[in-house]
């Protein structure tokens, strides 16, 4: 039975992997510094540690601690218009955190790792549906450490044989199918829970950017549901202890929706009308990021079950329903 370190497994994507490797056999352990995971996502059959990667000597014991076979790797932030005002932050945590990770596995046996990375590497892309081998372009602080990231585990992977698969997603979206876990952060900036929150509410609803070279002018993206993601991130990580060597994959459904299209959705499936209110672009947003997944497809066999879009708005909005 593999044992699997889940950093920032009491996130949304990370809460949802933990159950699903669970579900698969494996034993777990959680690693979170609780900044945007929540406790009780973690049930007290799982090892929990708290801690913050920043901190590397915390790092190095719960790494000690839990030796694990194979890690997941989420813990970092997220929010790509606040990384454009506080690099710093997302420097400190995503890369050096990451480093401090590293390092303690690096004196544990080198145990493989599944790497939370993002399709905001590519940037505004040249040619959509954007292949893994398309230009690096980030246009937004978080997508560079990202980058930067990914370029660390190869680096680690040349010298020391610390293999490594990066998951570059698009946008996570949806709800566990039973409505018991969903997407909660402190403080919301995506737009599917932002919209059903606020048709839920009766509150206004701020579109940013009107102006995109797209067919209705707002950006297009790729909404991949989080239950896909769990599984794509259990397939890797059975890759890796099987031996796989270090690989990067694109991982979403392989059409886009405009965020027009997504607050139509929303209204639909909520059943309420939203009051949108049209604000300037956010700076460092792409026009359009869209996947192409052949390769994880071919390689893990691995294949979105939700591609509609009503469909996974209908699980987010049946979580959020449920949680108000």
């Amino acid at each position: 039975m593999p044992h699997i370190l889940v950093t920032g497994g009491a996130g949304y994507i990370g809460s949802h992997t933990v159950r699903a490797l669970l579900s698969a056999g494996n034993r777990v352990s959680v690693l979170d510094d609780l900044s945007a995971g929540h406790r009780e996502t973690v049930t007290d059959d799982i090892g929990f540690h708290r801690v913050d990667l920043v901190d590397e000597e915390a790092t190095r014991e719960a790494v000690d601690d839990a030796r694990p076979d194979a890690v997941i790797h989420f813990a970092g932030a997220i929010e790509a218009g606040l990384s454009m005002s506080e690099p710093a932050r997302f420097y400190r945590v995503n890369v050096l955190g990451t480093f401090h990770l590293l390092e303690a596995l690096r004196h544990n046996g080198n145990p493989p790792v599944v790497y939370s990375s993002s399709a905001a590497v590519y940037g505004n892309p040249q040619r959509t549906p954007i292949p893994e081998d398309a230009p690096k372009l980030p246009t937004n602080v978080y997508g560079r450490t990202k980058l930067d990231t990914e370029g660390m585990f190869e680096a680690y992977d040349r010298a020391y044989g610390l293999r490594s698969t990066a998951l570059r997603y698009f946008n996570a979206a949806g709800a566990a199918a039973d409505a018991s876990l969903g997407e909660a952060h402190k403080h919301e900036t995506h737009l599917i829970p932002l919209a059903i929150q606020a048709a839920m509410r009766g509150t206004p609803m701020t579109l940013f950017g009107t102006d995109y070279d797209t067919p209705d002018g707002t950006c297009i993206r790729d909404y991949v549901h989080v239950e896909d993601l769990a599984d794509a991130h259990v397939r890797a990580v059975n890759a890796l202890l099987d031996g796989a060597a270090s690989a990067a994959y694109n991982v979403g459904v392989g059409s886009g929706f405009s965020n027009r299209e997504v607050l139509a959705a929303v209204s639909r499936v909520v059943g309420k009308p939203l009051d949108v209110k049209e604000a300037p672009r956010r700076e460092g947003d792409p026009a359009e990021l869209v996947a192409n997944s052949t390769r994880i497809s071919a390689a893990l066999g691995w294949s979105p079950r939700y591609a509609n879009l009503d469909e996974i708005v209908g699980t987010a909005a049946a979580w959020h329903a449920r949680r108000d």
